[in-house]
Order: structure tokens, then sequence, then C-alpha cells
């Protein structure tokens, strides 16, 4: 970390994809106000993170990372935020039954509010608006007014990711994960679908390894790895005035932590090396994702690297490939290659959803599960050819149950996607294809 670093000092800096916001003044109240409040996560939280992802960057466990395109203010609620998590927790269960590598599990999630555009402005019918920038900034309705970036939406979304820790930390640690409910985790619709029947058969024989560790005089009550997980947030750390006014100094280290959520991410629209958002995470000791698209050359990578990570500590960088089914094993080895041979300790997950986004016949903007299937096992293929750890994925998805992405077990076609398309922006995975992804990403880890 620079000497000079401090959490204004990215105001020096061009600061990509930020919202035109009309009221400064307004602007100014919102973020000293957010300044105030208490901190949503915890500097040790987010070193026992680090940590965790170290074990990943070693190649001795798996990152699951996975969660909402981005929250809304109007769909908020405890069954939501509970289904979401369940899916979660049952894909992890997948992963480490069937493979037998532990699973590191991160939300997208309690701050995942703002999304990056490719154009300040967007048509809808006749109206040419600005484009809606998540509900950390503004409304999805298509009229001017709903359009305007609102500051005060700022101070919204800290409650609502306030509201939403408190409901996950009482799931996680409050019984509600516990390993002697996977069975009560597969909702119906679940259960009844193929994949539903394969998680059944996982669910029966962790209870029938519970019943033997009960037999053998295990106290099962005692260990608290049976009855609780460890389960972290992360967004993409977009609105630099939000994140900047949750830095705060650990007390303990001396330290800053962006304390909005554990783990923060730099997309792959923001992640130039003299910008303002490379520049402000610099300087955060929270675990730090960057994305990675197919313009990224082994150099850019490098460098980053060395931005985000000078000091080379294992966990603290994850690089986020999103290539595309297509580009993945062209695009990808090099910068395997690059950073193998550089040094740094990196993490590398999938995006296998944004590079595979396309408008269906009907005018939806979707993902065939195909592809995302395509460039998961294309990721993998890369690792194998490099000799490097394919340490994990990176998924929007839903607990509900959406028709947003094509294909699947159920095979979700074109004529399906008006029945229930709900994601404010990009399509996500329903509960029964994150199922599947699950075994299939078990499957490639096997092999």
């Amino acid at each position: 970390m620079s000497s000079s670093w401090s959490p204004p000092s990215w105001r020096e800096l061009t600061a990509a994809q930020q919202p035109d916001w009309p009221d400064s003044a307004a602007l100014d109240r919102a973020l000293k106000e957010l300044s105030t409040y208490p901190p949503l996560v915890f500097a040790g939280e987010a070193r026992a993170l680090t940590g965790s992802l170290a074990e990943v960057a070693a190649g001795q466990a798996f990152l699951v990372q996975a969660g909402d395109c981005a929250e809304s203010f109007d769909t908020f609620s405890a069954d939501t935020i509970r289904d979401k998590l369940r899916v979660i927790l049952q894909m992890a269960v997948v992963l480490t039954y069937s493979s037998g590598v532990p699973v590191v599990k991160v939300g997208r999630i309690a701050g995942q509010f703002a999304k990056p555009r490719s154009s300040p402005f967007e048509r809808v019918g006749d109206l040419d608006l600005p484009s809606f920038r998540g509900h950390m900034v503004n409304d999805s309705a298509p009229t001017a007014d709903a359009r305007v970036a609102d500051p005060q939406r700022l101070v919204t979304a800290y409650h609502q990711a306030a509201s939403t820790l408190n409901l996950l930390r009482a799931f996680t640690k409050g019984g509600f994960a516990d390993l002697g409910r996977v069975h009560a985790w597969n909702r119906e619709f679940v259960a009844s679908s193929a994949q539903g029947r394969r998680y059944e058969a996982i669910a029966d024989g962790i209870e029938r390894a519970l019943r033997f560790m009960a037999a053998c005089g295990i106290d099962l009550q005692s260990e608290h790895q049976l009855h609780e997980v460890d389960f972290y947030t992360s967004h993409e750390a977009l609105i630099l005035g939000y994140e900047e006014a949750l830095t705060r100094r650990d007390s303990l280290t001396g330290d800053w932590y962006d304390c909005s959520a554990h783990m923060l991410w730099i997309g792959d629209r923001t992640r130039q090396l003299d910008g303002a958002h490379v520049g402000f995470l610099s300087g955060v000791r929270n675990p730090l994702g960057c994305k990675l698209g197919p313009t990224a050359t082994p150099d850019e990578v490098v460098a980053l690297c060395e931005a985000l990570n000078p000091e080379r500590v294992p966990g603290r960088l994850t690089l986020i490939s999103r290539m595309g089914a297509s580009a993945v094993e062209e695009k990808l080895p090099p910068l395997l290659r690059a950073v193998r041979e550089s040094g740094h300790p990196v993490v590398w997950a999938c995006d296998p959803m944004h590079g595979n986004t396309f408008t269906s016949a009907g005018g939806r903007k979707t993902r065939h599960f195909d592809d995302v299937i395509a460039e998961i096992a294309g990721f993998f293929a890369a690792h194998r050819a490099e000799g490097t750890w394919p340490g994990g994925v990176h998924i929007e998805l839903t607990g509900d149950e959406v028709t947003e992405c094509l294909g699947g077990a159920e095979e979700i076609l074109d004529a399906h996607l008006d029945h229930r398309y709900e994601t404010m922006c990009d399509p996500r995975l329903n509960a029964r294809q994150s199922i599947d992804l699950a075994f299939r990403v078990a499957e490639l880890l096997r092999g």
C-alpha cells in the first residue's frame, strides 16, 4: 500500500462508470451520513476469508461465488435471501461430497446494488433515457424521473445490506445450515427434478455418514463445523463514494478495510491500471477480485497483480476470467502462464455468465446453459494444460424458479422466457440449473 493512500485519494484519478449525480449537496449529505454508520462487516472476518482463499490459491479448496446479478429494493424479503442461500449451500454440498474438496462460500449479496453499463443512455420506446444503473443509483421504470440518480438510494442500500447480513448470519450460525438438514434444503420443485434426485442421493449418503460417526461414539453436537458454515459477502465496488464512506481503519492492525463487504471486485470495464477503482482498492486490505475479459493481455494482468497485491499475500487477489465459451481456451492460457511465471499466488475463478450473453429471438437478453458449461469446461482444460489450479466459479443465480437462461435439464426454450423473466438486469440460472451446474463442476474436479 502506498504511504500516500487514503480513502478519498481515488478522487484524484479518473473514475469510470460513476453516475451523474444532479444534486451534489444531496450526495455529500448522503455520504456523510453513511460515514457515521457502523461497519457492515469486520476486519477480522475479511482476514478470515483471505486465509480461506489462500487455501484455494494453493489448490486445496474451491471457491463458489454466487448470487444475484443485481439486488433489488422491490423484491427484498427473508424468503428471497433464504432461498438464494439454500441453493449456494446445496451447490457446496454437491461439490464437497462429490469431489472431496472443501468449498469457500461467497455470496454476491448484501451490497450488489449497482451495475456498470455499456452506454450512459438507452432507448426505451421513443425515449432516450439515462441507463438503469441498479437500485443503489436509480430505478428501472422507463421514465425520466425514475432514471434520475438519487443519493438517498445509497443510504437505502446500506440499510438493506445490513438487514440481509443479519439474516445471513442467523441462517448460517443458527441452525439453518446444519448438515443434518441437507434433505430439508431440497425444495419440492428441485426434489422433483433429475438434479433434485441426484442431490437426494448425496443427502442420503451424508445422513448415513453422520449416523456412522454417531455410532462410533463421536459427539456430533460438539463439532460446530457440522452445524454452521462460514459464509461471506461480496459485490462489485462500483460506486466509489459509497465504498469510501464505509471504509474504516482496523483498531487492531491500523490497516484500512472497506467494511461494505468481506470481498470486493473490480469489473472488466473499470480495471484501468491508472483508474480510480484500482487506485481505491489497492489501499484496502480486503480480499479482492478482478474481472478479466477477452481483451486482457498478459502484461496487463501481471501489472494488475502488482498493483493490487504487491506484497503477494496468498488469498488477497482472485482473478475472475469471463472470456466466453468460444474464446476461453485460446485467451486464458497466456494469462495463466504469465501469472504463474510472475510468482503471484492468485485464485483463478471462472465467470461463465457474462461472456455468453445474447439476445434471444423473442428479444430477451439471455444465456444458454450449454454455453455456461462449455466455458467452465474450457476453463478447466486451460488450467490442465498449464498445470494450474482451476480455483472456482462465479455465478449469477437465484433461488426462484425463473425462466431467464435457456437450456438445462428442463430444457427452457425461447418460448418459455416470458413465463418468469424477473431479473432487473442480467439473466440468472434458476435453482435447478444451479444444482445441475454444481454436479457438472464436481465431475470436472474429479477429472
